[in-house]
């Protein structure tokens, strides 16, 4: 016993070196590291119900830790393992500035730093207020026709928000506009909550949002709604063709004081004749319809017409055009094979009917090019605009150079 009191003083020396050495050997096989702060998401509990927070708040707060590698490796597979956390509870009407709580699942973790560490959080309390509709229409029907009286699915809504905004809004406010309309309206609009300057408030919740507009429109009686139908003469010039012809307004409004009369007619409108008559460009024009005996239109007299024409696409094949060699130096001689090509062109027709053998060059480059035998990819150019190159045949040419006194071979 005298033994052991006497080297308890050796024993805990051994005891605190051995745990030392344990220590540095598992920190040496799971060192602590620190990595990259991580974006945790903020979360709000606690909050009384009957308040709602005003004031803009973080998304996220950046948390850098400190951790054991394993930690780091659990860490980074679960799904929250961090939490940030923002306690409302037993708070009332006001602003507060709020400790962030971060919480860490996994363990042994140091937090190193959070940013913010805190925040200022307003609260006001939630209040609700019920606002008649008012219909704001904006705009006439289309002449020749009247709206009836307009009819909404709901007659009131209710607006609930932050106390200090819910005492600005004045009304609620249905913008339908209908100018020009031709046929009943029957659509959901979106409320929108004004205040006194008519401006419109944001971050209220309005119940419900939108409300069903029915507003009946109908032609009055000696008016009708007909097509217009373009009157054409003549063909456009030989390759070309007609495209599109276009007419505005599509559709008139004809009266006349005896209803039957705008009854009986067949629903179109012929215009004047539009001689298209060798046509080689687009037309825009203006033309007068061919109307009825006591029948007036209601407006415009005339209709704008546009008719677009253009010339017919097609290809043609060039055979046996000749090629030239280019860049030969002085006293060299090159031997192609073969000397002609087929070029295939397209192009407006009328310009590939003008299109002649001479238009169309081509050529090889040897100028950087030294004795012997390559395959070239001829250089075409066409002297005539809009002409597109569509093929080579064939694609690729054999050119064998000879320097000044070299042989040359007979073909």
């Amino acid at each position: 016993m005298r033994w052991l009191i006497s080297n308890l003083s050796t024993f805990l020396l051994a005891l605190i070196l051995a745990l030392a050495v344990w220590i540095s050997a598992v920190t040496a096989a799971n060192p602590d590291e620190v990595r990259a702060p991580i974006k945790v998401p903020l979360e709000i509990i606690g909050q009384d119900p009957a308040l709602i927070v005003t004031s803009a708040l973080p998304a996220n707060i950046e948390v850098t830790l400190r951790a054991p590698r394993s930690v780091w490796e659990q860490l980074t597979v679960q799904e929250k393992p961090v939490r940030a956390i923002v306690d409302l509870s037993n708070l009332s009407s006001g602003e507060h500035q709020i400790d962030i709580r971060v919480q860490i699942s996994v363990r042994p973790t140091q937090i190193v730093l959070t940013d913010p560490t805190s925040i200022i959080v307003t609260l006001e309390r939630l209040a609700s207020l019920t606002l008649p509709i008012d219909l704001s229409l904006q705009g006439e029907p289309a002449i020749g026709f009247q709206a009836g009286t307009p009819r909404l699915d709901a007659q009131t809504v209710v607006v609930s928000g932050p106390e200090s905004l819910l005492n600005k809004a004045e009304r609620a406010r249905v913008l339908v506009n209908f100018g020009g309309a031709r046929e009943s309206i029957d659509q959901a609009i979106p409320i929108k909550i004004l205040d006194g300057q008519n401006a419109t408030l944001n971050g209220l919740t309005i119940t419900p949002e939108n409300v069903v507009v029915q507003i009946p429109v109908s032609q009055q009686g000696g008016f009708r709604d007909v097509a217009v139908k373009v009157v054409v003469n003549g063909q456009v010039s030989a390759g070309y063709r007609l495209e599109n012809i276009s007419v505005f307004p599509p559709i008139i409004t004809v009266f006349a004081s005896n209803p039957e009369l705008v009854r009986a007619l067949p629903g179109v409108i012929e215009t004047q004749p539009l001689n298209l008559q060798d046509a080689k460009e687009d037309i825009s024009t203006r033309l007068a319809l061919n109307l009825p005996t006591d029948i007036t239109i209601v407006g415009s007299q005339t209709v704008e017409v546009k008719v677009d024409v253009s010339p017919i696409q097609t290809s043609v094949t060039l055979s046996n055009q000749p090629v030239e060699v280019v860049g030969l130096p002085p006293g060299w001689n090159a031997v192609v094979a073969p000397q002609t090509v087929d070029v295939i062109v397209s192009g407006p027709l009328p310009l590939l009917d003008a299109l002649t053998p001479q238009d169309v060059i081509i050529k090889v480059d040897v100028s950087k090019l030294q004795a012997g035998t390559y395959q070239l990819t001829p250089l075409v150019n066409v002297l005539i605009e809009k002409i597109v190159i569509e093929s080579i045949l064939p694609s690729a040419i054999e050119v064998t150079l000879y320097p000044p006194g070299a042989p040359i071979p007979t073909p």
